[in-house]
C-alpha cells in the first residue's frame, strides 16, 4: 500500500510518481490546444512571410535580436498600452523557432511594423544613438553593404512548406529574384515592418 510515509522515504517511487503526476498534468493542458483552431490557425489576414522577410527573420535571429528583444505582449494594461493588441497564437502559426522571449534590454516588436519609416529603421541600425541618444543597442553598418542570401531561400521556403506554412511553387520559384539586388538591411528591414500588420488590420 502506497502510504505518505513509503512515498517519502523512497527516493525512486517518488521521483516515479512525481514524473506521473507532471505527465497527466501536462497532457490535460497541453494537448487540448493542438485542437483549438484559436493555437493553429492564423489570424486573419496573417500571411507566410515573404522571400524578403523570410531573408530578414534569418538575418535578425543570427544578429541575436532576439535576446535583447521579447515579441510577445503580455495581455497587461501596462503593456497594451504601450505596445498595442496582447499577441495571441494565430499570430506565430508560421514562426519556426518562435522568437516571443522574455528579456526586454529593448523594447517588445511585436507591433513595430509600420510605426517607423524604412529611413527611420535605416539610420537606427547604422547607428541606433543617430534617432535614440540613450540607446544602448549596437550599430549594425555592415548589413548596408551585404547582400541578401538569394542562394538558400528556396531551400528554406520549401522546408518550411514541409512543416505546414503554406508557400505556393510559384513563390518559391520567385525568391531569388525577389532578393536580387537587396540588402540584408533592406531585408531586415522588412521583416521589421511586417510585424503585428495582421492584428492591426483585424481590430
Amino acid at each position: 500500500m502506497l502510504t505518505h510515509d513509503r512515498i517519502e522515504k523512497s527516493v525512486t517511487l517518488l521521483i516515479v510518481l512525481v514524473l506521473l503526476v507532471v505527465s497527466v498534468g501536462g497532457l490535460v493542458q497541453i494537448v487540448p490546444l493542438f485542437f483549438q483552431k484559436s493555437t493553429t490557425e492564423p489570424v486573419a489576414g496573417h500571411k507566410p512571410y515573404s522571400a524578403l522577410q523570410l531573408a530578414g527573420r534569418d538575418v535578425y535571429i543570427r544578429e541575436g535580436c532576439n535576446n535583447c528583444h521579447s515579441q510577445m505582449i503580455r495581455p497587461f494594461r501596462a503593456e497594451t498600452e504601450r505596445y498595442g493588441h496582447y499577441s495571441v497564437a494565430g499570430e506565430f502559426v508560421y514562426d519556426h523557432p518562435f522568437l516571443w522571449g522574455s528579456k526586454r534590454t529593448g523594447p517588445d516588436l511585436a507591433r513595430v511594423g509600420g510605426r517607423y519609416s524604412d529611413e527611420w529603421h535605416r539610420v537606427h541600425m547604422n547607428n541606433p544613438r543617430d534617432v535614440v541618444p540613450e540607446s544602448n543597442m549596437p550599430a549594425y553598418p555592415w548589413l548596408a553593404k551585404s547582400p541578401a542570401d538569394a542562394a538558400t531561400i528556396q531551400a528554406k521556403m520549401r522546408a518550411l512548406r514541409t512543416i505546414g506554412v503554406p508557400y505556393a511553387d510559384e513563390q518559391i520559384g520567385k525568391a531569388p529574384e525577389e532578393l536580387k539586388d537587396r540588402t540584408e538591411l533592406d531585408a531586415l528591414i522588412a521583416y521589421l515592418q511586417g510585424m503585428g500588420l495582421a492584428m492591426r488590420a483585424a481590430k
